[in-house]
């Protein structure tokens, strides 16, 4: 594998194969420590509409923009993981998140996809309580559930670098700032990300927008718009949780 700077959350993916990881089994019921420590996961596609009920969606300021779900108004800070790594109740659990400690790999010519897993991960290790592999060596059902996840997992995440590249080029994308002031009178700013500009949407051609329509694009946009809703929720959930 080509040194790469890894994606959040991993620290030693490596390749899985019965011969490596024959004897290793994945922790259940999941725990998430391992998320509780950013304020901010990557969203595919078709659950933008999900998350956009519990979080606000924004798009991240990149090359390629991507849809983000904001999960803090601190740096490092989840508010929807508590001390013992449970997600919050009631609340979407994001897809970034629920594929941890696997992942899929391209190789350089981004023609072969090769599964991984998370060595470092808590929840990773040996014992026969929910194996990856049966005793013949073949992947078991859960590494089998685990490829179609990813798989799909992958084909969303094309059409959301789609999506956010789409509107970068159409000059939609605005930078944004969210200053936010606590009932204590405690400031908070959290900066870095882009939002649609309505505006601009407005007024894209009609050509586009019927483009974007039979591309079931505009459900993902108009999510983004709504989730706007979700900012005073966070700030309560701030509030709440707050030491």
């Amino acid at each position: 594998m080509t040194e790469r700077t890894l994606p959040l959350f991993y620290k030693s993916p490596r390749v899985l194969t019965p011969l490596t990881h024959g004897k290793h089994s994945l922790q259940v019921p999941p725990n998430y420590r391992f998320a509780a420590d950013t304020n901010a996961v990557p969203l595919v596609a078709e659950e933008m509409p999900l998350a956009a009920r519990h979080y606000p969606v924004v798009f991240s300021d990149e090359a390629t923009p991507h849809p983000v779900a904001i999960l803090g108004l601190q740096h490092q800070k989840n508010l929807f993981v508590d001390c013992d790594g449970r997600w919050r109740a009631g609340t979407y659990i994001p897809a970034y998140v629920r594929r941890y400690p696997f992942i899929f790999f391209e190789n350089d010519s981004r023609t072969e996809l090769t599964l991984c897993v998370d060595e470092a991960a808590e929840a990773f290790k040996e014992g026969p309580e929910n194996p990856l592999f049966d005793a013949s060596g073949e992947p078991g059902a859960l590494t089998r559930g685990v490829l179609a996840f990813c798989s799909d997992y992958h084909a969303q995440h094309l059409l959301a670098a789609e999506l956010g590249r789409t509107l970068a080029q159409a000059d939609l994308l605005i930078e944004h700032r969210a200053d936010v002031t606590l009932n204590d009178g405690q400031r908070m700013s959290l900066s870095g990300f882009k939002v649609i500009d309505r505006q601009r949407f407005d007024n894209l051609p009609d050509a586009a927008f019927l483009e974007w329509r039979r591309k079931g694009w505009l459900p993902l946009i108009y999510s983004h718009f709504f989730s706007i809703g979700a900012w005073s929720a966070l700030i309560d959930r701030t509030v709440e949780v707050k030491p």
